[in-house]
């Protein structure tokens, strides 16, 4: 176990190199196999939606991206389901495996019970899930031999988005918070937490945290990953309150943070899943980084593993060491985060990747 005293060993010069259809329809498209082999000839990869759509900007779009570049890559047929409400998963799960699909990838832990007993009462199928294992009536965790979690240990790359935040705060206060307490969230806010901790203990600061209570697991959360307007009403609190950096951890509710910070004019937003700078143009100016989950590439791999016969049961867990997680360039602000820091945050990143520092959350992939 490694402590806050590793934290205060940063060194280092090297800069760092940060690196559809509505309403539950389905749309059919076919890849090309004729350079592919029979067995890719022969598969078909479906895709369920969160409630949020394929559009969301986020976790269900990076999906859907590792679907299309499975199609491209592997010459797979692929098919989707676009869930518009919680009502749309079970019959949009039916509709894949009516379709005749492979494998059934749901996104999002809403959709595990319906992709769960589908898995259950179709063995010869396989599935996926995104970003949640899968799990019995009291939340346990078990394991479905035809079905593969598809998780990720963001902590990683959330610790150095906390520490970041903290070397770059103007008013000694950040913030963040969550849509829903589910440990796909947690795990950020506690990786945060932790690297707000590690600067201050680094800098001999006091760089406060807002929204989160990593030792008590209880803080702010709007209880939804859609309405945008309660993400807008959390942030303009956390304003109010003097932060001038946020990170929510809200699926398209964080886009309502964005709108309060933008138009507030000196509070930045730390993205999460996605590089929100890419993803979110319209809030480029303000994004200064973004905690990235490679959710494409998990889903194109856990498709290349079907077609290949090498598909197991056993979690696919994204760390920043085999590039599952990562944090995002600093784009427009790249001039302005200190040379200083980014070595800083660089060597913080070796040290996680080589195994000498970990970042531990109860809420880490088990």
């Amino acid at each position: 176990m490694k402590h806050l005293s590793k934290y205060l060993a940063i060194a280092g010069a090297s800069a760092l190199a940060l690196s559809a259809c509505s309403g539950g329809a389905a749309s059919n498209q076919s890849g090309s196999a004729s350079d592919q082999g029979g067995a890719a000839a022969s598969f078909k990869a479906c895709a369920v939606s969160d409630a949020g759509g394929w559009d969301d900007k986020s976790f269900n779009e990076s999906a859907y991206q590792g679907l299309e570049a499975a199609k491209k890559n592997l010459g797979v047929a692929i098919n989707t389901a676009e869930s518009s409400s919680d009502a749309d998963f079970v019959p949009n799960v039916e509709a894949m495996v009516d379709d005749g699909c492979s494998l059934v990838i749901g996104v999002g832990f809403k959709i595990e019970k319906a992709l769960h007993d589908s898995a259950v009462a179709n063995t010869d199928i396989k599935y996926a899930l995104v970003d949640s294992s899968f799990s019995d009536a009291d939340f346990n965790t078990v394991v479905v031999d035809n079905g593969r979690p598809l998780l990720f240990n963001t902590a990683d790359a959330a610790f150095l988005a906390g520490y970041v935040a903290a070397g770059m705060t103007k008013t000694g206060k950040v913030a963040t918070f969550g849509g829903i307490q589910i440990p796909s969230v947690s795990i950020f806010m506690d990786g945060f937490a932790d690297g707000v901790d590690a600067y201050n203990a680094a800098k001999g600061t006091s760089v406060q945290l807002l929204g989160w209570d990593k030792a008590a697991q209880n803080g702010s959360f709007t209880q939804s990953f859609d309405d945008q307007a309660l993400g807008k009403q959390q942030a303009q609190q956390f304003i109010d309150q003097g932060a001038d950096i946020i990170m929510p951890v809200a699926g398209p509710v964080g886009l309502g943070a964005a709108a309060a910070a933008k138009e507030n004019g000196s509070t930045l937003i730390i993205g999460v899943d996605s590089d929100w700078y890419e993803a979110n143009p319209d809030y480029s100016s303000i994004i200064l980084t973004s905690v990235m989950k490679e959710i494409g590439a998990s889903v194109e791999q856990v498709i290349k593993d079907s077609v290949d016969g090498k598909f197991s049961a056993e979690p696919y867990v994204g760390s920043l060491a085999n590039g599952g997680v990562s944090i995002a360039p600093f784009h427009d602000f790249d001039s302005q985060v200190p040379q200083e820091l980014k070595d800083e945050v660089e060597k913080l990143s070796e040290q996680i990747k080589n195994g000498e520092l970990t970042i531990e959350s109860q809420n880490s992939p088990k």
